[in-house]
């Protein structure tokens, strides 16, 4: 699991004149119905579409226009340009205290801007032709997406190459890291690729998550005093959050989080436990103030999510204040004893715990020598996380989740596996081709079926890449892993290696389906190290591994599948310029090492002390247990709506999330959804419908190109760091909000 990442149900509006498809996703007590959709129109009433097709038809412009043409220098340059920015900056935010994601609607629009920019100031004569020839067009602009969104992503490889050099002091060959990245990234594109035919082509596949993108490309390329009026909406909203931003990155810190009890009680540790949150790990947040867009919109743009889930999250916000400060107080799992906040492993009487004396020279367990160093602990909240995440109906509970789509869409469920029928099979082996140099790219398919997207049936005229491409990007990444496998210090065997791509494949094909139909994106990175902590005992470098080649594949190729529905060097100076940092408990609101302490910490636990933390009989043997429990929890609620029909259901998975990161921007994040899903719809729906979202993108795009330019500039990501002059606002001797510095 990503931490700071989590999966929410979205609705979108995006249109330019009354009349225009509206369209939600969210849970719904009708079988199957994931998403909703209405049609608003100039009495302000309201018609649902009846099913993905209509969606597909009628929320998308099928129009297409077969003349232009994306393959241009002008997107190419354009489309690395930002592939650098976003991979980049991908890698800034997984050291920072709340993983922040790279907005893709700030993406399609900075795209859009700069394209224009180009197609207007560059002359079309002599060599500057080929980067002018002629109007930027749509195809070009998604083109341009397709490439920056699947470089704007973390690579799960980082981790492993991050705790590598953190915790084990191995410093990676370049090129063995280069090629570990390689290989991890492309096992899944090839397994995707591989898939399209079950994953993507089928109208039930509707990935509702790129609705918003695609209603914004419809909404940018219409023209006329609208699309133009939206555009000068941004730029302006764009420009001042960008030099806002200054203020609480730099200059004004205390602005992450203004706490009022913090600098009330400021040498209080249960007001700093239940009311800091400017650094990381620092406490719960409650009721502190933040001015900081970059930790409001930080998991999810507040602005995007329907009102019906936002009020779901902030119960189970409450509630998790209230369990983690219930089992801080009552001392479960010796909770005193450790920090209140942390994703580290810790001695019992509180210390930090020295993985390395506990591992031979071959970085496996050694009995004798963890018997001298006793078995580690968890700090008790990050526990709660671990069973809540495994337990509810989350991105990371798999029983939960299987259980709430067999009964909430079974027919959607049933849809997304209709391929496995003997006839779907026959079509798919008729239709490999494995002399793939062959290949025209032209694909035989039945018009008239009405199982196809009829966007799909708009690129039957254009040559794609064969399944056999597919395959040939499979088959080296396998090759190269294989090799990178047996030239590292992995510790993973090469049947493991293969156990984990089985995993992988069925994974994709299973959460694939359900992430295309429904929206709802599952990691299962804490199930794969389960899986590969029992399999490869006393092995957490082996685990790391296994976990890399099984999650972080299905990742891929739920990435590859969605850019195709719309159609190292970093890390190292991270690490050794905030070195210290990234090994401390709380770390600062500028720098964290919450991921990299969260994947070793799990790759210990899990990998090398599975038997001793969490079989049964053991310490924290409800953790594995609660994926079991999980299958029956939606069942109660399921009941309630067979019985009520007005009944609502509240999901839990929020219970545990203020385990880490940031915490003082909550409050603020809830008031910006509300003002913005509430009263803006509710009182001002048709400002909403035109400029929400585009208001929402450039909040987004001003910060993150403002923590971009500061984070290599006065941050240290690329060398020396220069802080602003100390004064009350900056508090660099301890929190921000002046709460009290436990740990």
């Amino acid at each position: 699991m990503r931490l700071g990442q989590s999966v929410s149900p979205l609705g979108v509006v995006d249109t330019v004149e009354h009349g225009d498809p509206v369209w939600c996703l969210g849970d719904d007590n009708r079988e199957g119905s994931v998403v909703e959709t209405a049609t608003v129109d100039a009495d302000n009433e309201q018609g649902v579409l009846s099913d993905e097709r209509d969606i597909a038809t009628h929320v998308i412009s099928v129009d297409d226009n077969a003349s232009l043409n994306p393959w241009t220098l002008r997107a190419f340059f354009i489309g690395l340009g930002l592939s650098t920015f976003g991979g980049v900056l991908a890698e800034i935010y997984y050291f920072k205290p709340q993983t922040v994601s790279v907005s893709l609607m700030f993406l399609v629009v900075v795209s859009y801007i700069l394209g224009v920019f180009m197609e207007t100031f560059i002359p079309r004569r002599g060599l500057l032709r080929y980067l002018n020839p002629g109007p930027f067009n749509k195809k070009e602009n998604a083109f341009i997406v397709i490439m920056a969104s699947a470089s704007a992503n973390t690579a799960l490889g980082a981790d492993v190459l991050a705790v590598q050099r953190l915790y084990y002091n191995i410093t990676p060959n370049p090129g063995t890291s280069v090629f570990l990245l390689f290989s991890s990234q492309l096992l899944g594109y090839g397994i995707g690729g591989m898939m399209r035919s079950i994953l993507l082509y089928p109208s039930k596949m509707l990935y509702p998550g790129v609705l918003p993108l695609l209603s914004m490309f419809d909404a940018l390329y219409e023209g006329g005093m609208a699309a133009r009026k939206k555009l000068r909406i941004f730029y302006m909203v764009f420009a001042v959050i960008f030099f806002w931003e200054l203020f609480p990155e730099w200059i004004f810190p205390l602005l992450t989080g203004f706490s009022i009890f913090c600098l009330a009680a400021p040498n209080n540790a249960t007001v700093s436990r239940v009311f800091g949150g400017t650094n990381g790990n620092e406490g719960l947040g409650l009721l502190s103030i933040s001015f900081d867009w970059q930790y409001i919109s930080g998991v999810v743009n507040p602005m995007v999510i329907p009102l019906k889930a936002q009020v779901s999250n902030l119960l189970g916000y409450i509630l998790c204040m209230v369990v983690f400060v219930a089992v801080y107080y009552n001392n479960i799992w010796k909770a005193q004893n450790f920090p209140f906040l942390s994703q580290l492993l810790f001695y019992e009487n509180g210390s930090l715990y020295d993985q390395t004396l506990i591992l031979n020279s071959n970085y496996e367990v050694d009995p004798t020598l963890l018997a001298e160093q006793d078995v580690p602990y968890y700090s008790s909240t990050w526990v709660v996380y671990l069973l809540s995440q495994n337990l509810a109906s989350s991105p990371n509970g798999l029983g939960a989740t299987f259980t709430h789509l067999l009964l909430w869409n079974r027919g959607g469920v049933c849809s997304a596996w209709a391929w496995m029928s003997p006839s779907g099979i026959k079509i798919i082996w008729a239709n490999f081709d494995w002399k793939f140099w062959q290949a025209d790219g032209m694909r035989k398919q039945d018009v008239d079926d009405d199982d196809i997207d009829p966007h799909y049936k708009q690129m039957l005229k254009y040559p794609d890449a064969p399944n056999s491409w597919y395959f040939v990007v499979f088959l080296l990444s396998f090759v190269i892993a294989l090799v990178v496998l047996y030239k590292t210090d992995s510790t993973l065997p090469w049947w493991g290696f293969l156990v984990s791509l089985l995993l992988a494949t069925f994974l994709i094909l299973f959460l694939g389906a359900l992430g295309a139909i429904t929206g709802l994106a599952i990691t299962t990175q804490t199930f794969g190290q389960m899986i590969g902590g029992y399999m490869l005992k006393g092995l957490p470098v082996a685990n790391m591994y296994f976990v890399l080649y099984g999650d972080n594949t299905v990742f891929q190729a739920q990435l590859l599948l969605r850019d195709l529905k719309i159609a190292q060097l970093m890390m190292n100076s991270i690490v050794d310029k905030q070195r210290e940092i990234l090994l401390s408990v709380q770390g600062t609101n500028v720098w964290s090492g919450q991921q990299p302490q969260m994947y070793n910490s799990q790759a210990i636990a899990w990998g090398g002390l599975s038997q001793e933390l969490f079989s049964t009989g053991q310490r924290y043997q409800w953790v594995p247990w609660a994926y079991v429990i999980g299958l029956f929890v939606p069942v109660p609620f399921w009941c309630s709506l067979n019985y009520r029909q007005n009944a609502h259901i509240f999901h839990g998975y929020i219970i545990g999330y203020l385990s880490n990161g940031i915490t003082s921007s909550y409050l603020s994040y809830f008031a910006v959804a509300f003002l913005s899903q509430w009263w803006l719809r509710t009182r001002h729906p048709r400002w909403f419908a035109k400029y929400n979202y585009i208001v929402g993108a450039a909040l987004d795009g001003g910060t993150q190109v403002m923590v971009f330019i500061l984070s290599f500039t006065v941050q240290g990501a690329g060398g020396t760091s220069h802080p602003f002059p100390t004064w009350w606002g900056t508090e660099k001797g301890g929190n921000y909000d002046h709460c009290l510095m436990l740990n």
